[in-house]
């Protein structure tokens, strides 16, 4: 019994850290949420605050011998959903952050790590559920230690060596047109953002910058909402709102830029959360232009 036991210990330092990288900005969190397609864009904001609290209740209870037996099941639940929506994402060949602590300054994609990661925690959230509210025992701390432990230690993916069958990453591929419900009549930068991606509020600044080319903000969500956003932060680029931009384009979250040329042709295409990713993918669709004719 001890040995199951020590599984709360562990369970709670998981959840608290989780809970408090989430809370440090809840909106990216629910940007996270919405990258995996499973809910309503209007649903993941409530969402985001609703894992949140499960989690750091989860934490309370489990701290709590009468309630623990609770907490466990509620972790257990809260780690059963998230396997689930990881495998809806992996089925559906995605390549998006996990968001398992919240709105990550380092990515971790969903794959095969996360996935192991998850189903250890569901195994103590099952233990500690199992063992309820067993006497405590100074073994019990020693042994969270060593589930903290194997948790940490489950592998990455070695970068620079891919499957030879894997998939090309998602998003629209240079050659191939950008599907938009506004035509396209000039070389253009598509921005993606969404009100609730923290992470594209902070682009926002940067997109303006870019003021040598024709930057358009594109948002799948209510166009209301976005251009009260865009009020709030001082920002008055152009925007197109196109509620199937993403499912269109297999782009998997914001901020997510697009350069086209006048026939709306992509020329360069990525993830635009950081002002040297941005200005990286400008380059690119520099040298991929056709020259003028001398």
């Amino acid at each position: 019994m001890t040995v199951l036991a020590s599984a709360w210990p562990a369970l709670i330092a998981v959840l608290l850290v989780a809970a408090g990288g989430k809370v440090r900005d809840v909106p990216g969190f629910a940007a996270a949420i919405a990258a995996y397609r499973v809910l309503p864009r209007r649903l993941t904001a409530a969402a985001a605050v609703a894992v949140l609290a499960a989690e750091a209740g989860a934490a309370v209870l489990l701290a709590v011998p009468a309630a623990r037996r609770w907490g466990a099941v509620l972790a257990a639940a809260l780690f059963a959903v998230f396997l689930g929506a990881m495998a809806s994402v992996l089925r559906r060949g995605m390549d998006i952050d996990c968001g398992c602590f919240g709105s990550a300054r380092r990515p971790a994609p969903v794959g095969a790590r996360s996935v192991t990661r998850t189903a250890m925690l569901l195994v103590l959230a099952v233990m500690a559920a199992v063992a309820g509210p067993a006497a405590f025992s100074p073994v019990q701390p020693a042994l969270a230690v060593v589930w903290l432990g194997l948790l940490a230690a489950v592998p990455r993916v070695r970068s620079g060596t891919p499957e030879p069958d894997a998939p090309p990453p998602p998003g629209p591929r240079p050659g191939t047109p950008f599907a938009l419900n506004t035509p396209i009549g000039e070389p253009t930068v598509f921005a993606l953002v969404s009100p609730a991606c923290g992470t594209c509020r902070s682009m926002l600044p940067v997109f303006a910058a870019a003021s040598e080319r024709h930057v358009v903000l594109v948002s799948a969500a209510d166009e209301a909402d976005v251009r009260r956003h865009l009020d709030e932060q001082g920002v008055g680029l152009p925007l197109v709102t196109d509620p199937d931009v993403y499912d269109a384009n297999r782009i998997p979250w914001p901020p997510y830029a697009v350069v086209t040329d006048a026939a709306g042709t992509v020329l360069a295409a990525g993830g635009a959360d950081t002002p040297q990713r941005f200005r990286t993918l400008l380059a690119r669709a520099d040298s991929a232009a056709p020259r003028p004719a001398e």
